[in-house]
């Protein structure tokens, strides 16, 4: 079995309990390489904490996660390994405020991957025509749209080089007309073949971008398909209440 057929994302029986909420309940799901998966569902339905529990900003309950063949184990040095490998966008930009748009870029590069400021710098600035605002180098967040600002973060996230992508709804905290530019950016990195599990409410996306759309509801996964069956025949009951409710 060669790599490209060995998912690089598997959840065996993860569960995500928060007191006696179960968050995310007993979740199998493999990815494959380079493939695009789009998880919706209704508020509360465990979607972004199965996602944090992947790069293990949460620690899950039960269950195993590997990520590039790695186990997750809140004792192992893996963690860190892992996170080199798995870029993570939020609703939040979580800029530095302080920092210009190259120097968020520059920073974690010279951190965590241990480049040179020259090196670091040529990457981010890359990154930054990479995400289409190449002339923003030097502003600060403050002097940046939402759009712009999520871009950076996209930007920062892209110059670790890292293997997988992981978008926790991030264009939620951004105006309607700011949302395609960030969604051009995440449908461009789609079709490079990044490896990308995105959290979002962009059903325009979902369509476009998803090798598959997985729908969650009280913590579980209750369908999963490609997007043209899952938005033109799903099979379960909570799937066509939920969609007959957003696609107007």
């Amino acid at each position: 079995m060669t790599n490209e057929q060995k998912p690089i994302i598997v959840l065996e029986n993860v569960s995500k309990h928060f007191g006696s909420v179960k968050a995310v309940d007993n979740v199998s799901l493999e990815i494959m390489p380079s493939e695009v998966v789009v998880v919706i569902g209704p508020s509360g339905s465990g979607k972004s904490t199965m996602l944090r529990c992947i790069n293990h900003l949460e620690t899950p309950t039960a269950g195993k996660i590997w990520v590039d063949g790695m186990l997750l184990s809140h004792k192992g040095k893996a963690i860190n390994a892992i996170r080199r490998e798995v870029g993570m966008v939020f609703q939040q930009f979580n800029l530095f405020p302080h920092l210009t748009a190259l120097d968020n870029i520059i920073i974690a590069q010279t951190v965590v991957r241990k480049r040179s400021k020259s090196e670091a710098e040529k990457i981010a600035r890359e990154q930054l025509e990479r995400v289409g605002i190449p002339e923003k180098a030097d502003s600060f967040p403050g002097q940046l749209s939402g759009g712009q600002q999520q871009r950076v973060a996209i930007a920062r996230a892209l110059a670790m080089n890292p293997k997988i992508m992981l978008f926790d709804e991030p264009t939620s905290a951004l105006d309607p007309e700011m949302i395609k530019e960030v969604l051009d950016v995440m449908l461009q990195l789609a079709k490079e073949g990044m490896t990308m599990v995105v959290v979002t409410h962009e059903m325009g996306f979902a369509r476009n971008a998803a090798d598959r759309v997985i729908f969650m509801s009280d913590g579980a996964i209750v369908e999963e398909a490609t997007p043209d069956v899952f938005f033109t025949n799903p099979t379960h009951d909570r799937t066509k209440l939920f969609l007959s409710q957003i696609l107007h």
